[in-house]
Formats: structure tokens, sequence, C-alpha cells
């Protein structure tokens, strides 16, 4: 099957012949479904549910990190609000309407944090740019008059940094993109300047998994981004775990953090408690 994306909104295709129709339209936040409409000879086969699903798919209703919302009329028929209720859409002001908000994970709860604690940051540090994400958020947060630098050692990661930057209209000259190693960080900050350095432990996403960060480079640059920080400067350490990667770096990480003096550091380790012991793990530190 073909899904293709047509004046009125999306069309459905089995081999050659349009099976489907659904028509959207977008109004501010809200994504409106005027209609959802199968081929009479396709009907009760499960392909209205196919359509649907992989529209709310198409317009983001599946993405975890935005909220989304969608809207559709009230049927007059109860078997077709059961079909919509599948979906997630409940009855609402005369209406169908499905909310969706992001879910909380281990990279979002990072940046709530970071966005809490530090006001008009001047200097903010990506030390695993990755494709980008951290980066443009901490753009966000420097605005106008801060300054971000963003580390990779790998050539796309800084492309794909680039790219995202562009599409999502934060100026150039705001971002600094390095190709070195978070170890050498000191090489580009003086040190007590910084006020947040951000780290995303792991392999680049989409990328060879084989390539990824590893405690030998790690904890050096955690031990940089502690001299680059101002004091109430945030270090935020998301720490991974897997088949892949195994857990050396993570225990290695936990440790370093656990063994930082009371005095100097304030240390939180945000653990799911319903996660797996796998899961992306928050960690932070404020410099006192």
């Amino acid at each position: 099957m073909r899904l293709v994306q047509t004046e009125e909104g999306f069309a459905l295709y089995k081999e050659k012949s349009e099976i489907g129709r659904c028509a959207v339209a977008s109004s501010g936040p809200e994504t409106h479904i005027s209609a959802l409409w199968i081929a009479p000879d396709w009907r009760r086969r499960g392909y209205g549910s196919y359509l649907l699903r992989q529209v709310l798919h198409q317009l983001g209703g599946y993405d975890r990190e935005a909220a989304s919302c969608f809207t559709a009329p009230l049927p007059d028929v109860p078997e077709e609000t059961a079909f919509w209720a599948k979906f997630d859409f409940v009855p609402q002001g005369g209406r169908l309407v499905r909310r969706r908000k992001p879910d909380l994970t281990a990279v979002r709860l990072a940046q709530d944090f970071l966005a809490g604690h530090l006001d008009r940051p001047r200097l903010l540090i990506d030390a695993t740019c990755g494709n980008g994400g951290d980066t443009a958020f901490l753009c966000r947060l420097a605005g106008e008059e801060g300054r971000v630098l963003a580390f990779d050692i790998q050539p796309a990661a800084l492309d794909s940094t680039q790219a995202r930057l562009a599409r999502e209209g934060i100026p150039e000259s705001r971002c600094r993109l390095i190709l070195d190693s978070h170890a050498h960080l000191l090489d580009y900050v003086q040190p007590g300047t910084a006020d947040g350095v951000v780290f995303n432990f792991g392999w680049l996403p989409g990328a060879d998994h084989s390539v990824h960060s590893g405690a030998d480079t790690s904890i050096p640059a955690l031990e940089a981004a502690l001299q680059a920080l101002r004091p109430g400067g945030v270090l935020s350490a998301v720490l991974y775990s897997g088949a892949v990667i195994g857990n050396s770096e993570k225990l290695a990480a936990l440790a370093w953090l656990e063994a930082l003096p009371l005095t100097k550091y304030t240390v939180l380790v945000c653990r799911f408690a319903n996660w797996a012991d796998t899961a992306p793990l928050p960690c932070f530190v404020i410099k006192k």
C-alpha cells in the first residue's frame, strides 16, 4: 500500500487503485480531519484504521517529543465513534478531539532542568552535539546575547547539527561547531566561564552504533566540564547502557559523580523507577 499526499490531504493506494482518502487542514496548533473515506469494496478490512494511523504518523500525532491536537466531526453512528476512540479521539464541544502531550524523556527532563536553573546564560556547551537536538535547544536558551559551542568527533554529526539549526532559523553566529573530542573542551573555553554543559552520551542516532562514547574520554570530558563551569553553573549528562555499548561508561560516570565532594557540588541522579535498568539515566551537577 502507498500513502500519497494530495491538495486536500492524503490518498491511500493499493497497487494502482485509490481505495481511500483523508481530508485534513491545519489551523494554528490544531489539525482538522474533515473526512475519512474508504471505497465500499474495501471497507471492514482494516484499511480505515491503516489510513488514519498513517495520517497521524505523517502529521506528528505519535511524536513523543511534541504536543499535538487533532479534531474530527462528531459521528452520528455509535460504531463510528467507537472507531475513532481506538485512536484516542473523544467527544468534546460537539466534535472529536485527540490531544497528545509530550512524553517525559530523559533528554526532555535534562532540558527542562537547565531551562529552569539558568537565567539568561551567556555561554552554553553541547559536548555531544549528535543530530543537533540539544544544540538547537541551547541556542534558543542562550538567546540573542548568548553563544553556544557544540562538539563532536564525527563530521556527519556536525553536518546534521548545522542543517537542523538552519531549518529552525537559528543564526550561524550563535553557535560554533567544533570537530574535536569533548575531552579537549578546555582548549576552547576559559575555566569558570560556562553557564551550562550538556552531555548526551551513547552513539549518533541513525549512524553506526559501534561508534560510541566511552569512559576513556567521557570521564576526562566531565572533569573538564566542571572546570569550565562558573559557580552556579549546571552540568547535565544523560547516561546509557545496553547490549551494544555495555555499561562500563555508565558505571564509571556514576562512580565519578558519587565521588564529587559535597562542599563543591550538588549531584542529582534521576532514575525513572518503572523504566528498564538500561533506560537513559539523566544526571546533574550544580557547581557551588
